[in-house]
């Protein structure tokens, strides 16, 4: 360990606690010998030390060297007095004198130091004892001039001690009347301290209130009237604090931190209340750096394009903005969000070329170089919202973009961004129909959702413009760097901007905007079936790779389920897309033709298409049962009625060869029989007794009968013969 001057150490007891704790006031050239004084003994003097010694006990853990200084404060010329500086003046003078460098190091040797001090009793006209106490503290406080400073401070806190036994402060009107009061001692605070954590802070009281409530619990005697009930009855105001000192102690022990934070909320403190001391910009070192992403709903209402009588509600208005130059990188207006889809949208424009994306909306008069952001960032600032889903995984692992999220409910860690909305806001609040204004929804105010004018497409035009404005307007509250002011850069974001990519360029990336979007679409994993590709519970689809590699043969013939990674958009499930595993490419799929049914329709409208037959079945399965036991019921009495007829016209001598062995005549006379019923007669009239069966004629049955036989044997002697006639 080095022994320097000023330097610290702390003596240890022999149980381990701490002891005493000495200066060092001086050093030999060859580091064998210091000086030290004890700092906080009021009749300390120097004394010589051996560094081996030290050293010896630093091992030893006897002596430790200390960080902390107990008397290094903080001085300045406005914080202390005209006397304090002309008495600290006038010790540092003599200081000089008895301490300067001829004087080193005999000062410190009891016999040389008396002489000096008593030389400088006659120049300065100082006793001996105030120069000694001079020395002390100039020793003790770290030799330097501020050390010096009287060690007093004129004040009620300092005076207290000279005032116990007397009532501080002014004196009281008609104290004869109602007592001179009490002093505040520490049992005193005590009960102030409760009674604020119990009534101001605990339960939101008004200072008043808590201190009424102080007095009720802490203050008053429990008495019993003649009918044992209890009462409080509070004590004289002679015996009590008053509600001036009730106030003078929590104001001079006021947390706002913990005030704010209890009584209202700590997302309040932290957004509105918090210390301000740092600086956005300073976590960016050039363009792309970091980009903050965040969504607001327009103070606006809209109608819509389609019936302009139609008022649609608040759009949603997401924007990407560029921590170091505060140029506005990405926007999407729509319905969509806060969500992925909008931050979908806001991301995808960040990428896109910014003077094709204004032709959209009929905005022509801007070049390349009036919106030259069609970027990637190094990284992404954004809340606990749709960034910190799965959804971003795409983006993260594909396109190495890294998210960096905020905590909850602390807008104020991306205040660039929130800035914005705020400036965005400000421009055309006020001038647009239909926006919302303060009294807003107040008793007999106007609804100013019945003056929506605008649409969506109308809205996005004058957001686009905005962006045109602000990209390209003066920043009063942004802070240059020597660099730039060096340069004459004028804070503008676009100058800005331009200015960084000259000068700090490299972490910008540019991507194809279909790669983009791709990449920008959430995932799911797809089964590759004999019938197709199979994704969000039984849509298939298929596309030309899997036909030409003959994906779903493979499938169906090796019996294996293999998975692949397909990316959507969930507005729009006609196509899927496989990505490829370089990430630079991929498939295009297409929902087949005999799922038609789900073609045009969102993820949303499938799964509630597919939901509704789900319940649909469900409302149904006792229906259907019952319908399922009738059936069977039904066919129990056919088959009873059956087995009835049967039992009744048996010919019991028959044998079972007999029976069986002229089936196929049977089946012939049957056939026949029954292609008379069957057979069609056009214009054929009505029976007058319909529903009754008529019986044929047994002896021309019989007589048709033996004729078909006689037929019968007579062509199976011919086949048996094989005869061709």
């Amino acid at each position: 360990m080095q022994l320097t001057v000023n330097m610290l150490i702390q003596f240890m007891g022999e149980d381990g606690s701490p002891d005493h704790i000495e200066r060092i006031l001086w050093t030999d050239g060859l580091q064998k010998e210091v000086v030290t004084i004890e700092i906080l003994g009021r009749t300390s003097l120097p004394k010589f030390r051996q560094v081996d010694d030290l050293l010896t006990l630093v091992s030893l853990g006897q002596v430790v060297a200390m960080s902390d200084d107990p008397h290094m404060n903080l001085i300045t010329e406005n914080s202390i007095t005209e006397k304090e500086r002309a008495i600290r003046d006038k010790a540092w003078e003599i200081i000089q004198v008895v301490t300067g460098t001829k004087n080193q190091p005999n000062v410190f040797y009891p016999s040389h130091r008396a002489d000096v001090i008593k030389k400088a009793n006659v120049l300065f006209g100082v006793s001996e004892k105030t120069i000694r106490s001079y020395l002390r503290r100039f020793w003790q406080r770290g030799q330097h001039k501020n050390a010096l400073v009287p060690n007093y401070r004129a004040g009620v806190m300092n005076r207290s001690s000279t005032l116990i036994g007397r009532k501080r402060g002014r004196p009281r009107k008609f104290a004869e009347i109602v007592g001179n009061g009490i002093n505040v001692d520490e049992t005193t605070k005590r009960i102030f301290r409760v009674a604020l954590n119990r009534f101001y802070y605990g339960q939101g009281l008004s200072l008043v209130r808590s201190y009424e409530l102080m007095r009720r619990e802490y203050y008053s005697d429990a008495v019993r009237d003649a009918e044992g009930t209890e009462q409080r009855v509070l004590k004289s105001t002679a015996e009590t604090p008053t509600l001036g000192q009730f106030k003078y102690h929590f104001y001079k022990e006021r947390d706002w931190k913990r005030e704010i934070s209890a009584r209202q909320s700590k997302k309040s403190y932290l957004q509105r209340h918090r210390s301000l001391l740092g600086d956005g910009t300073s976590q960016a070192f050039g363009p792309g750096s970091i980009y903050q992403i965040d969504a607001t709903i327009a103070d606006v209402y809209l109608v819509s394009r389609y019936n302009r009588n139609w008022v649609i509600g608040r759009p949603v208005v997401y924007g990407v903005i560029d921590t170091f130059s505060r140029m506005v990188c990405g926007l999407y207006v729509g319905l969509e969000g806060p969500s992925w889809l909008g931050a979908m949208g806001a991301l995808y424009n960040t990428v896109q070329n910014k003077v094709e994306f204004c032709k959209e909306y009929g905005i022509i008069d801007i070049a390349e170089e009036d919106f030259p952001v069609h970027h990637l960032p190094e990284a992404l600032l954004a809340d606990q919202g749709e960034m910190a889903s799965k959804m971003a995984e795409p983006l993260i692992r594909n396109l190495n973009v890294k998210i960096m999220t905020t905590g909850s409910f602390r807008p104020d860690w991306k205040p660039i961004v929130e800035r914005f909305f705020k400036t965005l806001n400000g421009y055309v609040k006020p001038i647009l129909p239909g926006g919302i204004q303060p009294d807003f929804r107040e008793r007999g105010s106007h609804d100013y959702r019945l003056d929506a004018t605008l649409d969506l497409y109308q809205f996005t035009q004058i957001m686009i413009r905005a962006v045109l404005h602000h990209n390209s307007t003066s920043m009063n509250s942004y802070q240059r760097d020597a660099q730039m002011v060096a340069d004459d850069v004028p804070p503008i974001p676009l100058k800005l901007w331009n200015w960084g990519i000259q000068n700090r360029a490299g972490k910008l990336r540019t991507i194809p905007e279909d790669l983009m979007r791709l990449h920008l679409m959430p995932t799911v994993q797809a089964s590759i079936t004999a019938r197709g590709i199979r994704c969000f519970k039984g849509l298939l689809y298929s596309t030309e790779k899997a036909l030409r590699e003959r994906w779903f043969e493979k499938a169906r013939n090796d019996g294996k389920s293999v998975k692949v990674t397909v990316s959507y958009d969930p507005r729009n499930l006609n196509y899927i897309y496989i990505p490829h595993e370089d990430g630079k490419g991929f498939d295009k799929c297409y929902l087949l033709n005999h799922q038609a049914r789900y073609r045009d329709k969102t993820l949303e409208e499938i799964e509630h298409l597919l939901e509704q037959e789900k319940f649909d079945r469900s409302a149904n399965e006792d229906r259907m049962l019952q319908q399922k036991v009738d059936l069977l019921s039904e066919i129990d009495d056919i088959i009873k009625d059956a087995e009835r007829m049967t039992k009744q016209e048996r010919n019991t001598g028959e044998s079972k060869s007999k029976r069986v062995r002229d089936i196929r005549i049977n089946r012939h006379v049957e056939k026949a029989l029954n292609r008379q019923v069957d057979a069609f007669v056009l214009d054929k009239p009505k029976s007058q007794s319909e529903g009754q069966v008529v019986p044929l004629n047994p002896e021309t049955m019989e007589d048709e009968l033996n004729s078909e036989l006689a037929l019968l044997k007579r062509k199976q002697k011919e086949r048996f013969n094989g005869s061709d006639e």
